[in-house]
């Protein structure tokens, strides 16, 4: 901040006036009334240096929250089937059974939606797509 002095002495014809411009120096180059610093090249260098290592610091942080609700992309396994050619008098369920690890009706479901039928009737020789357990 600057602060104006006028001091008059003695004769009123001299009319000197000192102005206090503080230990900023004049503000006629600098109208904000700032002070200017200039950096020498080491100080520029660490300057830049601290700017950009926040600058990676956020956009890690916001790469990171992102992605937050994303889940693992989870390695596609893919079905694979066994074509079962049906002999006379075999059931969908004899067909599933013969596959099955554990659960028949789920098998006999989901032999039911692979090869898009309608009912538990089969045919002798029609194939079936039977997934691979």
């Amino acid at each position: 901040m600057s602060a104006l002095t006028i001091n008059s002495f003695g004769n009123s014809t001299s009319g000197k006036s000192i102005v206090n411009q503080g230990f900023l120096g004049s503000t006629a180059a600098n109208p904000s009334g700032r002070q200017t610093i200039k950096l020498s090249r080491r100080g520029r260098l660490a300057r830049t240096i601290v700017v950009l290592s926040l600058s990676v610091v956020m956009v890690a942080g916001f790469a990171a929250t992102s992605g937050a609700n994303q889940k693992a992309p989870v390695a596609s396994t893919a079905p694979t089937y066994s074509v079962v050619v049906v002999a006379p008098g075999e059931t969908l369920w004899s067909v599933a059974a013969a596959y099955a690890a554990g659960d028949v009706q789920g098998l006999v479901n989901e032999i039911r939606e692979v090869n898009n039928l309608k009912g538990y009737d089969l045919q002798a020789g029609q194939k079936l797509r039977v997934p691979n357990l």
